[in-house]
């Protein structure tokens, strides 16, 4: 159930809007599930009105695929989108890498050493969690550090679909391992100011995810 008493000076519609996207972006709510207006409203303790004007407005996003006659579901995954996701943000993010390895400040170098520490940490515990909330704030962290307004724009648009993904994958623990020198090797490579050597490696790191998900058959 909601906590509305926290944020009660929003409108209804938005809470629960919200609540929805990100229990679809996080994998709570999985792909293909049926969103049943009763179940969920109950669940929330709302009326049906809000979570049917969410739905519509997930449907919009492309989270939610409304089906006549037999309800909503949250939107699959499939491997095409992954693939071109990743085939982008493998070539954005080298490039961010290539201009971080010239204009990351040393404050900033200090805390992207912290968070790739706290990955490999919580790969140690298998906190899932802690592994997403850590691995994106270090992906963050070098496209903050980019300085290009526009590259930044362009990769906030996909985080919530790449935040989606992060969720699917992970399943694979194996590939939560291998991250670690290939974060590792970035940073080195940044803090070395070697702009080539970060590129290709931010590359690698993510072409090699993409790898993985293309051999994987039941991504398939």
């Amino acid at each position: 159930m909601l906590n509305f008493d926290i944020q009660s000076h929003r409108p209804l519609r938005e809470i629960v809007y919200e609540e929805l996207r990100s229990l679809i972006l996080t994998g709570k709510i999985k792909p293909g599930t049926r969103m049943m207006e009763i179940e969920l409203a109950e669940d929330m303790g709302v009326s049906r009105t809000p979570i049917r004007e969410a739905i519509r407005k997930l449907e919009k996003e492309g989270l939610v695929v409304i089906e006549p006659r037999k309800g909503a579901y949250a939107s699959e995954v499939s491997l095409k989108d992954m693939e071109d996701i990743l085939e982008v943000r493998a070539n954005l993010e080298g490039l961010a890498a290539y201009l971080a390895a010239e204009r990351m400040t040393a404050e900033q170098k200090k805390e992207l050493l912290s968070v790739s520490e706290k990955f490999h940490q919580a790969v140690l515990d298998s906190d899932v969690a802690e592994m997403i909330r850590n691995d994106s704030i270090f992906h963050h962290l070098i496209v903050e550090s980019s300085r290009n307004n526009h590259l930044i724009h362009m990769v906030e648009q996909m985080q919530e679909l790449v935040l989606r993904f992060r969720y699917i994958y992970y399943k694979d623990f194996k590939r939560a391992e291998e991250m670690i020198p290939e974060h590792q090797r970035i940073y080195e490579e940044i803090t070395n100011g070697n702009g080539a050597n970060a590129r290709f490696e931010a590359f690698n790191h993510i072409d090699k995810l993409k790898d993985m998900i293309m051999k994987d058959d039941s991504f398939k």
